[in-house]
């Protein structure tokens, strides 16, 4: 049953960390513009465009990324807040175990993990793909395939190769088509040139030979010009790093499948993205239960001591949180255990303060 102190404790909590990150989003939403003023005017970009079709995009991808940070800094802050007051010593006199005051804490974190699994697997990526596509307009420009020997693989047992590709004219240089059956190699094609076909949505391949593999005869075929359809597109090689972030949860899972299938060497970092969208969330659990160990003590050093602590602590935990993903990026650290292990370790600390908060 809801009573009146929990309702207490809910208004407090969900005041607070709204309060407190309305104020971040609107603070960081100051430095952006003054940073980018000069290339909006530049550029003669319409407020109202600026408006809703850049920060209105950008506040919830910035507000969840930092979501789980401010949960414990709005905990540790009205907490303390109470403790100070001496109103944790009334509650627990009149007979409340401290496990029963965690209840509305937890209710109120369920309801921020909740929003966060929302927000970024279902609602940011499609704010970020619109964010995204107002930088490209406006800021970053025309986007430059700098890959050199591009090695994929479209489809069971067929392999391409390009030397490069110029993603403004839509042509590669040095292509080559392999086909095994198998693990046997059965045909090769080679071209110097491919461009793309917007009309017929299909490859142009120029000046090209077909070396046919058999038993015991190789035919070769030669051609100035012919089209291919291929499991591959334009879009395939102009896909900047942030693409991953407008993709929802069930996308991305596609797009990962497709990036295995191709070869992609940057897999690691997709598995961490698709990953921490569930991991992050739960974090809201751990470091409530934390907040609340902490704060929920009256100590000498008054609100800004405990603050002053709980900032350590989270700060802590988002550095192991950058430093596992870079072991998972950079080196052969699994990015399920990257992702998941600062929650991990964080929840054994949460465990032992917890039986070092007062009961």
């Amino acid at each position: 049953m809801i009573k009146k102190l929990d309702l207490y404790i809910i208004k407090k909590f969900l005041g607070t960390f709204f309060f407190s990150i309305i104020l971040i989003v609107t603070i960081a939403i100051v430095f952006d513009l003054s940073e980018k003023l000069d290339d909006f005017m530049e550029k003669q970009v319409p407020a109202k465009e600026i408006f809703f079709g850049y920060y209105m995009n950008f506040a919830p991808y910035f507000a969840n990324l930092f979501m789980f940070l401010f949960v414990f800094i709005s905990v540790i802050f009205f907490t303390s807040k109470m403790a100070n007051r001496s109103e944790i010593i009334a509650i627990l006199s009149a007979g409340i175990s401290f496990k029963r005051l965690l209840v509305p804490y937890f209710v109120s974190a369920g309801f921020l993990a909740l929003l966060s699994l929302l927000l970024s697997n279902f609602i940011i990526p499609n704010a970020t793909e619109n964010r995204l596509k107002f930088e490209n307009t406006y800021i970053n420009g025309t986007y430059y395939n700098s890959d050199r020997n591009i090695h994929k693989q479209i489809s069971p047992g067929v392999f391409i190769y390009l030397e490069n590709y110029n993603t403004v004219t839509d042509m590669g240089y040095k292509f080559s088509i392999e086909k095994f059956e198998n693990n046997k190699l059965v045909s090769k094609l080679m071209s110097e040139l491919i461009q793309w076909d917007s009309i017929k949505s299909k490859w142009k391949v120029h000046n090209y030979y077909i070396r046919t593999y058999g038993d015991s005869i190789h035919n070769i075929e030669y051609g100035t010009l012919t089209d291919t359809s291929l499991t591959i597109y334009p879009a395939d090689f102009k896909e900047r790093a942030t693409t991953v972030e407008t993709l929802n949860y069930f996308e991305l899972n596609d797009f990962i499948d497709s990036q295995i299938l191709h070869g992609n060497a940057n897999i690691n970092s997709y598995l961490i993205e698709k990953h921490g969208r569930l991991a992050y969330p739960f974090a809201t659990f751990i470091l409530t239960l934390i907040g609340v160990s902490v704060s929920s003590r009256k100590v000498r050093g008054g609100t800004g001591m405990t603050i002053g602590i709980g900032l350590l602590l989270s700060f802590s935990f988002i550095l192991f949180m950058q430093i596992a993903k870079q072991f998972s990026i950079n080196g052969n650290f699994p990015p399920l255990l990257s992702v998941w292990l600062p929650n991990i370790i964080y929840f054994f600390i949460a465990i032992f303060v917890y039986k070092l908060a007062p009961k």
